[in-house]
């Protein structure tokens, strides 16, 4: 019999250096899979069946939201897609089991473009008050960052893994890499925001040039999107503004306003570089306010005399 402890660490393998997963997502697959294998009360995966997933599925379903629950079953998914490939199981258990669960649909929370405004005054007024270079510095590399996140609507982890070379301010592209390794190549049309990612980048050319990522610290090291939070967070409560704003939140207000502007949804699947329409379409949720345009100055009711 097969160790199943060995094979999810094999499969970790795997995933690392053939499929190229980034470290996030191996990691989740470990945590997900680890937790199968500790619940389990048999040590190998030849001799799992569908009602033991059916068990550990009710199991998960008691603990977790559904999304979680979704992507745990997704993990051992493939985790027994991979055995059954590399003939560890003759028979892969899924194959016997049907899931359905709805899982409830949750709205993108974006940025009023009102509050997005006086956040990005906020910053620029930080760059014009700064008492020290040092000062000064660092406001410039949070301007930088946050134009960069609502110009292109990229993951905070897209925006922290951004290589110097992947940036160019002469033809005003950015190279991004997203899930899968997948690479989309961005234009950044806006002036000021061009000019905020120059000063940047004249500001640490050293540091960049030390650690070969575009974004870093005063110290050469990478910006991790922890420091992203935290400097939302500081502008936000300099600004006064009451809701809580993540990063994704960018991303959300970005890919919303396009929609709003009559985009079509497959250029913004495009950009936002979803691979499937269907993750871009809860957009189509959100847009209340065009919808609302729309009806008023659309319907054909609208134009009936009947009084």
């Amino acid at each position: 019999m097969n160790n199943l402890n060995q094979e999810i660490s094999n499969y970790l393998v795997y995933c690392s250096e053939h499929k190229q997963l980034d470290t996030k997502t191996i990691k989740a697959y470990k945590i997900d899979l680890t937790q199968f294998a500790d619940w389990l009360k048999v040590p190998s995966a030849e001799v799992i069946t569908h009602q033991i997933l059916e068990e550990y599925i009710g199991t998960l379903h008691k603990k977790y939201k559904p999304k979680t629950v979704k992507r745990k079953i997704a993990s051992l998914k493939a985790l027994f897609h991979h055995l059954e490939y590399k003939d560890v199981i003759q028979l892969n258990p899924f194959n016997k089991l049907q899931i359905h669960f709805r899982e409830p649909q949750i709205l993108p929370k974006t940025i009023p473009l009102h509050t997005l405004e006086v956040l990005f005054k906020t910053v620029y007024q930080e760059i014009s008050n700064a008492r020290t270079p040092f000062q000064r510095k660092k406001a410039l590399r949070d301007a930088a960052v946050l134009e960069l996140l609502f110009a292109t609507g990229m993951r905070i982890s897209e925006l922290c893994n951004l290589r110097a070379s992947d940036v160019n301010l002469i033809e005003c592209t950015v190279l991004i890499f997203g899930k899968g390794r997948k690479e989309r190549r961005m234009q950044i049309t806006n002036r000021d925001v061009v000019i905020a990612l120059s000063n940047y980048a004249q500001a640490f050319a050293s540091e960049i040039s030390m650690s070969n990522y575009f974004f870093v610290n005063p110290s050469a090291t990478p910006l991790s999107d922890q420091a992203v939070r935290r400097m939302i967070n500081k502008y936000t409560s300099q600004a006064a503004i009451a809701q809580h704003i993540t990063p994704h939140m960018f991303r959300h207000t970005f890919a919303t306003a396009l929609l709003e502007a009559d985009v079509d949804i497959r250029y913004i699947q495009e950009i936002l570089g979803h691979s499937s329409i269907n993750v871009t379409e809860i957009y189509t949720h959100v847009a209340l306010s065009k919808q609302r345009d729309i009806l008023e100055n659309k319907h054909p009711r609208n134009g009936m005399a009947v009084r």
